[in-house]
């Protein structure tokens, strides 16, 4: 049997070994270690957010592994899963079908989108579990004709405590994550390798023979017929880079920006997170308390039940790029004045609610859905193979995205890699 390595564990690596595991041989190798979830009591926490402690959002990957914390030169904060799952074990569970700029390049994924909504269960039924402030949100923005809907989610929802620590790693096994994927490629032969750092390809002839890589300060090397990278939309783009493929300078992060208010009793952190989106053009807007924020910026120093917070997640321009410098990324002027807009819809909603414009605040600008580095053309509508790459590599997550979608990308990564992998098993012979 054939041989191919994924490297990644998370929703793009996850869905492609799942798909190839059984027409090839499969070695996932993953960077990160076994994820779980934070299970802290965050109360005493809190009670220190006045003493300095907390100066540097870097800091919460020292108590939370799983969350890797980066900030650019632009003070853009950005976020991103670390080990076995990917960012699906921190994100907020939504399930949402965003294949608009793929379908217009000549992209398809009807039937994948139909495979995995019957694999995965997704709800929207969660209302039961939303905290008096969120539901007073949901008929304002009904009221003002936004259109709000309750998010579908990938899990067993009518199961959900409502403990408000979705981004903090699911303890109840209610959040669905690609750990699931994983567990199915391994039960059907998969290896999966943890705490293996890919560095570069190994290249022969105009093919890629397999990955050079570090296991425990140990270097490694992994030969496949097929190499399928996965490393999501900042840790792909280096492993090409230094391996002599170039990707380009379109990197988008979907920036993330919160508009608040303290309200005593708001219990928005007792709740799944992002529990109803608004869709605008452009961005979204969805309840949210943003735990960086709380800790680490100082206008949020009411307790956690007692802030009221809006989401703003944007779809941004690819401007941006991850070089041997480091990661580059900023919101441009365009950028600037949407992400404005959006705060002052957000402030009036707030307004219905009897908050001053004037009382609210703004958290901590951050991002977790970067991508765009080499992205799907028409040219690649087919074999979903952009020409920079090595006829045996294939890319299988957001760093294909033709461009910022404004919305969690979760479900549509998944669709892409699983199509990529079938691609890959067809045209294997």
């Amino acid at each position: 049997m054939k041989t191919a390595i994924v490297v990644g564990g998370g929703a793009g690596g996850a869905a492609a070994a799942r798909e190839l595991q059984g027409a090839f041989h499969v070695t996932v190798l993953e960077g990160g270690r076994p994820f779980h979830p934070l299970t802290w009591d965050l109360k005493p926490l809190t009670a220190l957010r006045g003493t300095g402690l907390f100066f540097d959002a870097r800091l919460i990957g020292r108590i939370f592994p799983a969350m890797q914390v980066r900030t650019t030169p632009e003070a853009m904060i950005l976020v991103n899963g670390r080990g076995p799952g990917g960012t699906t074990t921190i994100c907020t569970g939504n399930a949402l079908r965003m294949d608009e700029p793929l379908k217009r390049i000549g992209i398809d994924l009807d039937e994948e989108f139909r495979e995995l909504e019957r694999e995965i269960p997704i709800s929207d039924d969660h209302r039961r579990v939303w905290s008096a402030a969120s539901s007073r949100l949901f008929e304002i923005c009904r009221d003002m004709g936004l259109e709000p809907r309750p998010t579908p989610k990938m899990g067993d929802y009518h199961r959900c405590t409502g403990c408000g620590r979705c981004v903090l790693g699911c303890r109840y096994g209610v959040k669905w994550d690609a750990r699931r994927f994983l567990d199915g490629a391994r039960a059907r032969g998969a290896r999966i390798i943890h705490g293996c750092r890919v560095d570069r390809l190994i290249r022969d002839s105009g093919r890629v023979a397999g990955v050079s890589a570090r296991i425990r300060g140990v270097k490694r090397r992994f030969y496949a017929d097929l190499i399928v990278l996965a490393a999501g939309g900042l840790g792909s783009p280096p492993i090409l880079r230094r391996s002599g493929i170039p990707c380009g300078a379109g990197l988008f992060v979907d920036p993330v920006l919160c508009i608040a208010a303290e309200s005593p009793g708001s219990g928005q952190d007792r709740e799944p997170a992002m529990p109803f989106i608004v869709q605008k053009e452009g961005y979204i807007l969805s309840p949210y308390l943003d735990y960086l924020s709380l800790f680490f910026h100082r206008r949020w120093r009411a307790a956690p039940d007692g802030i009221v917070s809006l989401m703003i997640k944007m779809a941004d321009e690819g401007r941006g790029g991850v070089t041997r410098r480091g990661i580059h990324k900023g919101l441009s002027e365009n950028d600037r004045v949407r992400m404005e807009e959006a705060a002052n819809v957000c402030r009036d909603i707030l307004s219905r609610m009897g908050i001053d414009p004037g009382a609210t605040f703004t958290g901590l600008l951050n991002a977790g859905h970067p991508g765009g580095m080499m992205p799907l053309t028409s040219r690649d509508a087919e074999d979903l193979h952009p020409d920079p790459l090595p006829e045996n590599l294939y890319l299988a997550d957001a760093t294909l995205l033709p461009q910022s979608l404004g919305n969690p990308p979760i479900l549509t990564i998944m669709a892409l890699a699983t199509r990529i992998a079938r691609t890959c098993i067809s045209s294997s012979g």
